[in-house]
């Protein structure tokens, strides 16, 4: 080839290569700026660095008493000696680990309730790693949520922005920052892998997760989950322990809507309309001539109640709330949970085969008074000693079991290894009365516990019939 076709020929490549980079950086600019753009540099590094300051580990001291000897529990021994042979203990403290991240610069921290909960001492460290003792200034266990308070002396906070999780996409890169095992300000990164996960396992009971495989591990709990922007879209919660890649974060705007509640009352005003409800099934559409799929049956109304006062009535089939789609009793539940007293909701129901429009001021849950709450605290804390959770007995617990009446308290939950778990009482069971104090609402339990020695007897009702049970904890 002569030199000068080659020549030609470079020179002629060399434009096709301009031109043809030329026109790549036309499409690159031309294209929509994303926040998450992995060549605009790493913005996980930027809200490492200048996020962090606002995220704290939480250290938990609580004291509880244990046996001093290695068989107390063992049921061969008990069988032998009887409840004598665990009389003997001691009060040992146990300490606890998790995260939070500071929303305002007077010092209220967010972080999850059962981090906090039964906690007699919490210490909060920043990333420089100053200490700060911490007070619980309200606890909301629907939501697993709890507001800390730390003294600044006059001295602003840094702060995290809270985002709008409805706006979070599947796919979105999310950034994770908290203390796992310990590891005091760890940052991981995923994605949001699902949105509106329903939990319902042990203690964790909640609709709504978002999910993400940003590594989540024990110490992460109350640690924010952020989006490249760098606001609050999660409060990562919840783990599968048997997975990887599996955490579960409750959604920022379920916390904008009770904080101001728990900062100021301690406890949630949170919304009530006063139903019982089942799902849509086919059987029940097609006998009654509906032509829905989904949404959910008003199966009883309660007398007083906002829901008899809008004229809420049995056989309404809920299809909408404020417009949105209602696909069955849970979402229809979670979706009320969300609200607080005073909100004014409408709703798109079905009757008689007609579709009408029923607006609802939603009351406050009955006995949700911050009043309320503070004269249980002791009965509540008798129960949570004992290892017992209790609710009000349902109309579903009375038609299941046909009591006569809905009086008692039925046990939701029972803690593993606690004295009511050695006493033998079950979840199911409905307790009757306290050291011979009839049960009929949770706040009876102040009564008891104000007199409460050593021992305390419970009378039980199970399958059909009634049993004492007498268990001996501490005072």
């Amino acid at each position: 080839m002569k030199p000068a076709n080659r020549r030609s020929q470079f020179f002629g490549t060399s434009k096709a290569l301009i031109a043809a980079v030329l026109v790549l950086s036309a499409l690159l600019a031309s294209a929509p700026a994303f926040a998450q753009d992995p060549f605009s540099g790493n913005p996980v590094a930027k809200i490492a660095r200048e996020l962090s300051p606002a995220v704290v580990n939480i250290d938990v001291e609580a004291m509880v008493t244990r046996p001093v000897h290695p068989f107390a529990d063992d049921p061969f021994f008990r069988q032998f000696f009887g409840e004598e042979f665990r009389r003997f203990s001691r009060t040992v403290p146990m300490k606890g680990r998790g995260s939070g991240f500071i929303v305002s610069r007077e010092g209220h921290i967010l972080t999850n309730n059962h981090v906090v909960d039964g906690a007699d001492k919490i210490t909060v460290t920043f990333s420089d790693g100053k200490v700060h003792e911490a007070k619980v200034l309200g606890k909301d266990p629907t939501f697993d949520l709890a507001v800390l308070k730390i003294d600044g002396n006059g001295k602003d906070f840094p702060v995290l922005e809270l985002g709008d999780s409805d706006k979070s996409e599947v796919g979105e890169w999310v950034v994770a920052i908290g203390n796992p095992f310990g590891l005091e300000h760890t940052v991981t990164v995923g994605v949001i892998s699902a949105k509106n996960r329903s939990i319902h396992a042990g203690k964790v009971n909640f609709d709504g997760f978002l999910q993400t495989d940003a590594a989540i591990n024990p110490g992460n709990s109350g640690g924010p989950l952020i989006d490249l922007n760098g606001r609050v879209v999660g409060i990562n919660t919840a783990i599968v322990p048997y997975a990887q890649g599996i955490g579960f974060a409750v959604p920022v705007n379920m916390a904008k809507q009770v904080m101001d509640d728990l900062i100021r009352y301690g406890s949630v005003k949170r919304g009530w309309l006063g139903v019982y409800i089942q799902s849509l099934t086919r059987d029940f559409a097609e006998a009654y001539g509906i032509e829905e799929e989904n949404g959910a049956v008003v199966s009883d109304v309660l007398a007083d109640s906002p829901a008899e006062k809008a004229g809420l009535q049995r056989g309404d089939v809920i299809l909408t709330v404020n417009g949105e789609k209602v696909k069955n009793n849970q979402e229809f539940v979670s979706k009320i949970r969300q609200r607080l007293a005073g909100e004014k909701v409408t709703l798109g129901i079905i009757r008689q085969k007609k579709k009408i429009d029923v607006p609802v001021t939603l009351g406050e849950m009955p006995g949700n008074e911050g009043a309320a709450i503070e004269a249980a605290s002791a009965g509540s804390k008798m129960l949570k000693d004992l290892g017992l959770e209790v609710a009000p007995v349902s109309e579903e617990i009375q038609k299941k079991h046909n009591l006569k009446n809905r009086e008692g308290l039925a046990v939701t939950t029972v803690e593993e290894g606690s004295y009511a778990a050695r006493g033998g009482i079950r979840e199911g069971d409905i307790l009757l009365e306290v050291n011979g104090t009839r049960l009929k609402t949770p706040g009876d339990l102040e009564k008891v516990a104000s007199g409460r020695g050593r021992s305390t007897v419970l009378l039980v009702w199970r399958d059909g019939r009634t049993f004492f049970v007498s268990i001996r904890g501490r005072s």
